[in-house]
């Protein structure tokens, strides 16, 4: 493993990764990747999360290529010394600030989106002009060994390398520095990745979840929430760290929404979604089996769904109502197709949920109501806000994503992305001319030392 990151670090200290030419190289090389193994990724992502070929295209491959394309339009402005003021205590002289790349960074994805999350980050460090490491999920087994084989094709492989295993190779890496470590995933893993960063003082960046809640008000259409909540929430099969978690609405609201989302339930899917190509399957069958554990215990009532194949890896799209606030379903992040409504006075209320809570990465709000919305932006804090809609937040190339507190910390995409993987450095040049300093070297006369004392 030592081996595998001296060589990232060796390829970079040619300065090579510098020049914009070669980024944009690699930039063009990974999108063509995107373009010629089309039919591989699909393929690949359907054999470990039963992914439909639309959903990997929209989700995993083009998100991904829109991202390149804004990058690499923008790529010389964004890394282009940017000027700023000087005091005139300082006389004739110029500053800037110069990004600058970091170096060798490690970015560690998840299995969820293992396409996306493993290029999406990679496109940023990229564009900064640094070596990556790159380690995909091991418990999405056939992307990770399409990776393996084809980024080397595409990109210059001793810049971008790619390492396979599971938490011995993870561990092992972990055990080297870097200049930058990106990690997606859960919060458990997190803290082994933070706690193995501190060891050589290496800045991480962890982008990671939590229970993030939507709230719907009678103000709200209610047949365009459901759909959006049903498109959100049950895309990957609930598989998602942005997906709605759990909804929050008023009593007399609660049903009528949940027979609505029912219906664009069946919709969406049909009346048997295990049968529709446009419904995925949970990662493993430990993952499944956490799920039905979940609709086992005293979870309310199920409105729809509640059928697990464990076998299969399979768990419909299930709605609960009734379900109370210290329910299993509401103690931890779902993870997976199974979508709670928890009841509450009014909006006001919901808000009190919500910030008696750990921040989440997401979160909703469903209103047509102007006071609403200024109390959800005003009172609530949370890695993103969306209203009247779902996830559609990662779509703005402009936007930060990242979390907040326990849902994570950094950020990126867009320029988001060339800060993060960049080293903002200060720049400052004495030009010929008077030096005010002078003023101030020892030895200081008395009429300066009396002016200074009397700032």
């Amino acid at each position: 493993m030592k081996h595998t990151v001296d060589g990232a670090r060796e390829a970079f200290s040619t300065g090579r990764t510098l020049p914009l030419t070669w980024r944009r190289q690699q930039l063009e090389g990974l999108e063509r990747m995107l373009s010629e193994c089309g039919e591989e990724i699909r393929e690949a992502l359907s054999q470990d999360l039963g992914k439909s070929s639309a959903e990997s295209q929209l989700t995993e491959v083009l998100s991904v290529r829109s991202e390149i394309r804004h990058t690499a339009r923008s790529l010389r402005k964004w890394t282009r010394p940017r000027r700023v003021r000087t005091p005139l205590t300082l006389g004739m002289a110029s500053a800037a600030v110069q990004r600058e790349p970091l170096g060798t960074v490690l970015i560690i994805s998840p299995w969820n989106y293992p396409v996306h999350l493993l290029l999406m980050p990679l496109v940023g460090a990229l564009a900064a002009g640094n070596t990556v490491v790159l380690k995909p999920s091991e418990m999405a087994p056939a992307v990770s060994a399409l990776m393996a084989r084809r980024i080397p094709e595409y990109l210059e492989p001793e810049a971008v390398v790619v390492v396979e295993g599971g938490a011995d190779e993870t561990t092992r890496l972990l055990e080297q520095p870097f200049d930058h470590i990106f990690f997606t995933g859960g919060s458990g893993v997190a803290s082994i990745v933070m706690s193995a960063a501190a060891k050589h003082l290496t800045p991480v960046t962890l982008e990671l979840g939590g229970k993030s809640p939507a709230w719907v008000d009678g103000s709200a259409d209610l047949k365009e929430a459901a759909e959006s909540i049903v498109w959100g929430k049950f895309t990957n099969s609930g598989q998602t760290c942005v997906a709605p978690d759990h909804v929050l609405s008023t009593p007399e609201l609660a049903e009528p929404l949940g027979k609505e989302i029912s219906r664009a339930i069946i919709r969406a899917y049909g009346t048997d979604p295990q049968q529709s190509g446009d419904y995925g399957r949970i990662v493993n069958e430990r993952h499944a089996r956490r799920l039905a554990a979940l609709l086992e215990q005293d979870s309310g009532r199920a409105l729809i769904g509640g059928d697990v194949d464990v076998a299969g890896r399979y768990v419909s799209p299930t709605v609960l109502l009734d379900v109370p606030e210290d329910a299993a379903v509401m103690e931890e992040e779902i993870f997976g197709p199974i979508l709670p409504i928890v009841t509450v006075a009014d909006h006001r209320a919901a808000i009190e949920v919500i910030n008696s809570r750990p921040k989440p990465l997401a979160l909703y709000a469903f209103t047509r109501d102007a006071q609403v919305r200024a109390d959800f932006v005003e009172r609530t804090s949370s890695g993103g806000l969306a209203f009247n809609t779902v996830m559609t937040q990662l779509a703005v190339p402009a936007l930060p994503f990242g979390g907040v507190g326990p849902s994570g910390m950094g950020r990126y995409h867009g320029e988001y992305s060339l800060q993060t993987f960049s080293h903002e450095r200060a720049v400052l040049r004495k030009l010929p001319g008077p030096d005010p300093t002078r003023l101030v070297r020892a030895p200081v006369g008395r009429r300066v030392r009396r002016l200074l004392v009397k700032r």
